[in-house]
């Protein structure tokens, strides 16, 4: 029988994981950014049976480099794809330590340090990322934007109907709004909530691909003639496809006028606000119900890690709240503490603030604003690379991190030209549609990315596109 590892044990193999962690940041621009394994090549290679006997651990974590042909390495600073998911070394010591103390916080009672450290890490960021002071005291960690605007989703449709819908069921009158750049994790959730995907109205956008507020105001007078319930609507500050900024206080006006729970998504862009300069992007922040930003996106903070802020959280608790007699004790019955189990989908839940609050610590204020400054320089560098070239153009404004831009020579090329780049291993880059025309995203967010590395994934597009042409 093997026995449990001893205190000394995870001293001496812990030391070994910190290093070999450490060895992987240095040597990670060695890699292939995108894993250019098949399908089934990593499983091919692994046992087909569990051991029988324990194992030494050295020789477990020695087996990791193993799979490192199938990671796809998000840390590289040669990773431009989709939205970044940094970490950092304080964001990974934090995790660590909360994985250590192993919390199930799923009541204050249960841990009153990871609620409280919470609360107050979220109060930090109102005023970090300077968001309306009502959102003080309401703000809770998520592990996904998908997780947070279904919560959103559900208060709404919550509220909408008095709170009768958790008893009687949806009627299928329930409609919400959405542009049609929005994430799709709101339809997903529209699927969830049993309000139906079909009762999303995806609204048109304007040449900058951010909702037009016209279009919203004619869906909901249109439904409403219908007979329908319009009561939620999304708004988005860095859309997935172009980063287009939606125009938040038009939107925010219109939902007050109408009744409608606004929510606003920031989930990669909302890290920008820790700059004052990129503040106009929350223009009407205060309008919203509801307001998320994923820090484990730019804000150096591992996955996952999402910040999800209310207006007010007792339309949370009355959505939510379930309590059997197993749950309920003295603290909770006070009134006094927040049991964040109410505040969300699951019951359970990781003390995910430390590793924020590592960061937050490690970095400073200051800090964090130096690092999101370079990235957005970085990215407007090489809009500006693009712009002066003859044989590409930008497909989209470039307001912060994410430039989208296209080879003038049609859908075919540009398909060719992100093939070769990402099997290319030096550089990983993912594509959208804009205008009905196949675009190239580069984002520039990770943690260590440096002007050189933007530098030579520009002059390696040049070069494969100049080979093909």
């Amino acid at each position: 029988m093997t026995p449990h590892m001893t205190p000394s044990q995870f001293r001496e193999y812990g030391r070994l994981v910190v290093d070999w962690i450490a060895d992987y940041y240095e040597q990670i621009e060695t890699y292939p950014v995108l894993s250019q394994v098949k399908p089934g090549e990593i499983r091919a290679g692994l046992p087909a049976n569990p051991p029988a006997q324990g194992e030494p651990f050295p020789d477990i974590l020695a087996d990791v480099n193993t799979l490192l042909p199938g990671i796809t390495h998000w840390q590289s600073p040669n990773f431009f794809a989709y939205f970044p998911a940094n970490a950092s070394g304080p964001a990974i010591l934090g995790d660590l330590l909360s994985s250590g103390l192993g919390v199930q916080g799923m009541l204050w009672a249960t841990s009153p340090a990871a609620t409280e450290l919470e609360t107050h890490v979220l109060d930090w960021l109102v005023d970090m990322l300077g968001l309306p002071q009502k959102f003080k005291g309401n703000g809770v960690l998520q592990d996904t934007a998908s997780s947070a605007s279904l919560t959103a989703l559900l208060a709404a449709r919550e509220r909408a109907t008095n709170y009768q819908t958790n008893k009687q069921g949806c009627d299928g009158k329930l409609t919400a709004y959405t542009s049609t750049q929005t994430h799709s994790s709101v339809e997903k959730a529209m699927g969830i909530a049993g309000m139906g995907r079909a009762n999303l109205r995806l609204i048109p956008t304007d040449e900058n691909f951010a909702m037009r507020v016209d279009a919203l105001a004619a869906r909901v007078a249109e439904d409403r003639a219908a007979g329908l319930t319009p009561c939620f609507v999304t708004a988005t500050i860095g859309t997935t496809s172009s980063n287009a900024l939606d125009p938040i206080r038009a939107i925010g006006e219109f939902c007050r006028a109408e009744g409608l729970w606004l929510h606003v998504d920031a989930a990669m862009s909302g890290t920008a606000a820790l700059c004052p300069e990129f503040r106009y992007t929350h223009d009407g922040v205060e309008l919203a119900d509801s307001y998320l930003f994923n820090p484990h996106k730019w804000m150096f903070t591992n996955f996952d890690c999402n910040v999800f802020f209310v207006a007010d959280h007792t339309a949370l608790i009355n959505t939510l709240s379930i309590l059997p007699e197993y749950l309920k004790n003295q603290a909770t019955q006070s009134g006094a503490v927040y049991d964040y189990r109410d505040w969300h989908i699951q019951l359970g839940r990781r003390f995910r603030s430390l590793k924020l609050w590592f960061v937050i610590r490690h970095y400073g204020v200051e800090g964090l604003q130096y690092h999101v400054r370079q990235h957005v320089a970085l990215a407007q560098q090489f809009a500006d690379w693009v712009r002066a070239h003859p044989d590409f153009e930008l497909a989209a404004p470039a307001p912060l991190n994410l430039v989208c831009f296209r080879h003038k020579a049609g859908d075919a090329f540009n398909r060719a030209l992100l093939d070769n780049l990402n099997q290319s291993g030096e550089l990983y880059l993912t594509h959208t549609v804009l205008d009905g025309k196949f675009t190239l995203r580069m984002c520039i967010g990770q943690t260590n990315t440096e002007e050189r590395h933007v530098r030579a994934a520009w002059e390696k597009i040049c070069q494969l596109a100049g080979a093909l042409a």
